[in-house]
């Protein structure tokens, strides 16, 4: 029996360089094609900043009158404020064990550096900054925001090569660092399966919602939904390497999971939902573009 030699670091890192540049060109085309101009059109003016003071003419709204000014000048004057159209998108992805499945071309992974690329490259095209944290149970890489496209460029490479120390999932670190960094009001994308037993987060999940806009991008792989029947097979967890032997061919077993299933899906979407936070499920075995146009097309402003 033939066995695949072990990759050497060279070759990994080859391998890497690949698919960030597949991943670039990709997702490059999406947002210059088709998403481009709805993602400025949904986060232009985030808030406003002062810019100078000017005579008050007959219609201005009488509370951005400026008295220590008016009372030098002995003329009424007003506060002028533009516009920010600076934004601050930093990107959550879940570098855990279980990102690393996908019964397909791409691990989930891959699918979610993809999604991230889709959000880093529209902010450069807007002139916002991106930053980045990576995140298992704990904080395995942060970069503080930055424009340019060399800068999205880095994030995406790190998403694809960074190997973690921690295989297991808490998404608490990440939304407490973001809390901690981000001064102003930004958008935060938080990129996961959501395969987690551990229900702090959603303490922190809150704290980040009531500030910034959250957007929850779920990758999930179809194979993961329900059980196929093949038998007795042997699972195992990769996030705790626990093993598990499941009769397949039973019915009640793969009822019982696919409820289980439907269950969790459920409880995920009750949680992002009480905070109001938009969701996004992007499947290995669809293409994600359709959805991200829709959100990004989408005006509606979550009532907080």
């Amino acid at each position: 029996m033939n066995r695949a030699k072990p990759e050497t670091e060279d070759e990994r890192l080859t391998r890497i360089l690949k698919r960030v540049r597949k991943i670039e060109l990709i997702t490059r085309g999406i947002v210059k094609e088709t998403l481009g101009g709805a993602y400025h059109s949904r986060f232009k003016g985030q808030g406003i900043e002062f810019d100078d003071f000017r005579e008050y003419q007959p219609g201005d709204d009488v509370r951005f009158l400026d008295w220590n000014v008016t009372a030098r000048m002995n003329e009424p004057f007003v506060r002028k404020y533009i516009e920010e159209r600076e934004l601050t998108v930093m990107l959550v992805v879940d570098v855990s064990g279980s990102g690393d499945y996908g019964s397909g071309e791409d691990s989930k992974r891959e699918r979610a550096a993809e999604v991230a690329a889709v959000f880093a490259f529209s902010a450069v095209q807007n002139q916002d900054k991106v930053g980045l944290i990576l995140v298992s149970d704990q904080i395995e890489h942060y970069l503080p925001a930055q424009k340019g496209s060399s800068h999205a460029l880095r994030c995406l490479r790190d998403i694809l090569n960074l190997t973690p120390k921690s295989r297991r999932t808490n998404l608490t670190p990440a939304l407490d660092l973001a809390m901690e960094r981000i001064p102003h009001r930004a958008l935060v994308l938080v990129v996961s399966d959501f395969l987690t037993q551990d229900q702090a987060w959603e303490h922190s999940l809150r704290s980040v919602a009531a500030k910034h806009d959250v957007v929850a991008a779920q990758i999930t792989d179809p194979h993961e939904w329900e059980l196929p029947k093949a038998g007795r097979v042997c699972l195992q967890d990769p996030e705790t390497g626990e093993q598990y032997v499941v009769n397949t061919s039973n019915p009640a077993v793969r009822r019982l999971y696919a409820e289980r299933v439907g269950e969790r899906q459920e409880s995920l979407s009750r949680t992002l939902r009480k905070y109001g936070v938009e969701k996004l499920h992007v499947r290995l075995d669809e293409d994600y573009v359709p959805a991200l146009k829709s959100y990004f097309r989408s005006r509606k402003r979550r009532k907080r």
